[in-house]
């Protein structure tokens, strides 16, 4: 597709907005299942919903089962334990961005979740709901809010499985209570792991509060064995309030950490080249509060393949030209129609803060996973094969829509504004940089509190949420290559950020173990629970410090975030790529754009 963009903002902006005006279908189309065979479930290849891993990777398996009941679980994991197998426990949609699902070698067992989904229980008075790992959290909170209870806190994305959250430590946004990890509201969980032959080559263990191996289990990374069945602590159902208030963010590093700690559910997104900040004003009121509002956001509603064609073109084309103006004004456009359309936030047509409505329809959004979503308009689209007819999630592989990184970064309260200061600095000397940033709804800034977790937080934080460009060639840098990287090292190396485990680039996990107190208590469960190692794999051992590092040097390596440039071919220097120091952070390695005159390199503005 070739495009050509006018001088005019006006009338790009005009087109943008039909665009959006158009956006949305009722019809959704589900998602791919993650695992594919050649026949039936043999010879079988694993990835996650967005299509790839970081480093492009093809991860196989030679068979793949699907136990309906707690029984075939356990029989499945004592057969493969007896063939001595290696096993992968995957979920429904497989949201995880790293290589967790993939065991090593090819001739390793996939032990999906997919019909482990029942809600088994939900105790009224002890205010407790038990469910199969592979429930999705838009069916746990659904089947709570029929008995009149409520998650506090969750991630904001409903397809997540919590067998899957679980073991990344998937979290919301909150400093209050004990935090807003899911994990921290676990009081029991049932984990199905290798055996001796004398225990039938399976072993299953109950761990409930006070159980110490459960501050393992709770966040596992999948290196324990397969989570079988959870219960979780809920609270009544209860009414939340919600204003957007937008300002400028030249106080947002003095303002970030108080604002968390007065409103129960803030959180902020950062328009860094716009110099703005949306602060989320978002407190539980009485029940007696009028309003029904719906919390469907916008970027998870069911999309046009046709217009994400359009859009991922478009970016392309401006990657490819370092058009730098124009990512800025489409940045805007973006962020404008999601302001004004209140980011999703309905209430029976009404229009204006507050937005009240109850837990279980704003704490989650998701409707490009379901069927048909509540509230959307009816679409009359013609094309040949009728594929517009459908809406795709965006980043849905099968068709040419959204790719992209993700760094998502967890930074202590007590350096968080010098983190927020450092990246003004860079703004101020390359303005138009993070624009970018501003086509994925900017920089996404949510409270995480320590917890007991060995592999959760460490301290209070803020957990940063970067999303950005990713191109489909691997040799490929983007536009403004060098800020990222040094925003990605500043905060891993020096604030000694911790990564989300089911997010980021992989020198996000180098050396990453070294950096929880409680890694050695860990390992030693995960001795216990699986000697041989049959849940792990080679990715798993080097992020956990068992076997070797997990930085890959090659060339183009630092394009993909698979090492941190130490010589011109990590980088394209053929494209006019080297490797160069940070400008704010001196120590940091980074791709930057340059011109070569004699021995000269020159900093392309």
């Amino acid at each position: 597709m070739s495009l050509s963009y006018p001088r005019n903002g006006v009338v790009g902006g005009l087109l943008l907005s039909k665009c959006l005006f158009l956006l949305f279908l009722t019809v959704c189309c589900t998602p791919e299942e993650p695992i594919q065979c050649k026949s039936e479930n043999t010879d079988c290849t694993i990835t996650n919903s967005y299509g790839t891993f970081p480093d492009r990777s093809v991860c196989r398996a030679h068979n793949v089962v699907y136990p309906t009941t707690e029984e075939e679980l356990i029989s499945a994991v004592a057969s493969a334990t007896k063939k001595g197998s290696k096993i992968k426990v995957a979920t429904r949609y497989s949201h995880s961005i790293p290589k967790l699902v993939c065991p090593s070698g090819q001739d390793g067992l996939l032990i999906s979740t997919k019909y482990l989904n029942r809600v088994l229980k939900i105790d009224k008075e002890a205010k407790t709901i038990t469910v199969e790992a592979g429930v999705t959290m838009k069916e746990l909170i659904n089947e709570a809010a029929n008995a009149g209870l409520a998650l506090p806190y969750t991630p904001y994305w409903l397809g997540l499985t919590i067998g899957g959250l679980l073991s990344t430590g998937s979290h919301g946004s909150t400093l209050w209570v004990k935090g807003s990890a899911v994990h921290d509201n676990v009081s029991e969980l049932k984990i199905v792991s290798p055996g001796s032959p004398e225990d039938g080559y399976v072993k299953v263990r109950v761990l409930k509060d006070g159980d110490e191996d459960l501050d393992a289990a709770k966040v596992s990374l999948g290196v324990l064995g397969v989570l079988s069945q959870v219960t979780l602590r809920l609270e009544p159902l209860f009414k939340r309030s919600i204003t957007y208030k937008t300002e400028s963010d030249s106080d947002l590093a003095d303002e970030i950490v108080s604002f968390g700690r007065k409103h129960e559910f803030a959180d902020i997104i950062w328009y860094p080249s716009q110099q703005k900040a949306v602060y989320r004003v978002d407190d539980r009121v009485p029940t007696s509060t009028s309003g029904d509002a719906l919390y469907d956001f916008i970027p998870f509603r069911p999309t046009s393949s046709q217009l994400l064609e359009i859009i991922r073109s478009a970016e392309e084309a401006l990657e490819s030209s370092h058009n730098a103006e124009w990512k800025c004004i489409f940045g805007k456009l973006v962020t404008s129609y999601l302001n004004i359309s209140a980011y999703g936030l309905t209430d029976d047509g009404k229009r204006g803060y507050p937005m009240v409505g109850y837990q279980n329809r704003l704490q989650a959004s998701g409707s490009c996973l379901a069927e048909k979503a509540e509230g959307e308009v009816e679409l009359e689209v013609e094309e040949e094969d009728g594929d517009a007819e459908k809406g795709y999630c965006p980043w849905d592989p099968r068709v040419k829509g959204e790719f992209f990184f993700q760094t998502t970064l967890s930074i202590g309260l007590s350096s968080v504004k010098n983190f927020i200061q450092d990246v003004q600095e860079l703004v101020k000397l390359q303005p138009k940089a993070l624009c970018g940033l501003e086509l994925y709804n900017g920089i996404l800034m949510r409270y995480v509190t320590a917890s007991s977790a060995y592999l959760g937080k460490e301290e209070d934080a803020v957990d940063f949420d970067i999303t950005y460009y990713r191109s489909h060639d691997a040799m490929t840098p983007r536009l403004y290559e060098d800020i990222i990287e040094e925003i990605e090292q500043m905060a891993l190396i020096k604030y000694g950020a911790l990564p989300h485990w089911g997010k980021n680039r992989n020198i996000a996990f180098d050396g990453v173990i070294k950096k929880y107190k409680n890694a050695d208590k860990f390992l030693a469960v995960k001795k216990l629970y699986d000697p041989i190692g049959l849940f792990s794999s080679e990715w798993t051992d080097q992020v956990l410090g068992l076997q070797g590092g997990i930085t890959t040097f090659k060339e183009g390596c630092a394009l993909e975030g698979l090492c941190i440039c130490q010589e011109d071919i990590h980088c394209a220097p053929s494209k006019g790529y080297f490797c160069t120091s940070g400008k704010v952070f001196k120590d940091a390695k980074v791709c930057s754009r340059q011109n070569q005159v004699g021995d000269v390199l020159v900093d392309i503005k």
